[in-house]
């Protein structure tokens, strides 16, 4: 037990000599991650020092800002684009630094993948020839629905508005067609024939009793 606590012990004082040198200058490293190719912020870069644990994230508008020292390699990395990294000078004689990192966008090319229910063409063929289609609404509304249902509806159904449209259309050109002329005959119009027969079945032709 005891060993393996002054072994735990040489390892946090080992983790802590590298990761900061106490001969080396703190530094404030500060700056802005943007793109290269339209100098775009960069959110939610990491900004790391090579070895240590030392290190932060941009912001949305990515600003970062954290404690380094003198001499430290940053790493830069970002989903999208390619890894980069930076040496703080040793020539900074101030407590602080500032940059303007550009990143450049990384793209991975991925080998085509082609993604298929069956294994082989022959259970594909298989699947082909068992396939049911089932009836959509139209099909399954033609076969629950009487045929002189139907017609009795459609003679009831009030005209659509784009139809009623052409039909009044219709009968202003006539008119203006017929004006100063005499009248033409609607023996072969069928929709005088359509309201002829709607009114007959409807009873407005039988005589009233008084």
């Amino acid at each position: 037990m005891n060993k393996l606590l002054c072994a735990l012990a040489g390892l946090c004082c080992l983790t802590a000599s590298a990761q900061r040198d106490p001969q080396r200058p703190l530094v404030q490293f500060s700056g802005v991650v943007v793109t290269g190719d339209s100098l775009l912020p960069v959110p939610f870069a990491q900004i790391a020092t090579v070895g240590s644990y030392r290190g932060t994230v941009s912001d949305v508008f990515g600003y970062f800002s954290f404690v380094a020292q003198v001499g430290d390699t940053l790493g830069f990395a970002a989903v999208g684009f390619k890894r980069d990294w930076f040496v703080v000078p040793d020539t900074v004689k101030e407590s602080k630094y500032s940059m303007i990192h550009v990143m450049h966008p990384d793209t991975i090319l991925l080998d085509p993948v082609m993604v298929t229910p069956w294994p082989s063409k022959e259970q594909f063929a298989q699947a082909f020839l068992n396939l049911r289609l089932t009836e959509d609404a139209y099909q399954t509304a033609l076969r629950h629905l009487n045929s002189a249902e139907a017609i009795q509806r459609m003679e009831n159904f009030p005209s659509d508005p784009g139809l009623s449209q052409q039909m009044g259309t219709a009968m202003a050109n006539t008119k203006l067609y017929q004006q100063g002329g005499m009248p033409t005959i609607s023996l072969l119009n069928p929709i005088a024939w359509a309201q002829f027969m709607q009114a007959w079945r409807s009873g407005k032709f039988k005589s009233k009793k008084q």
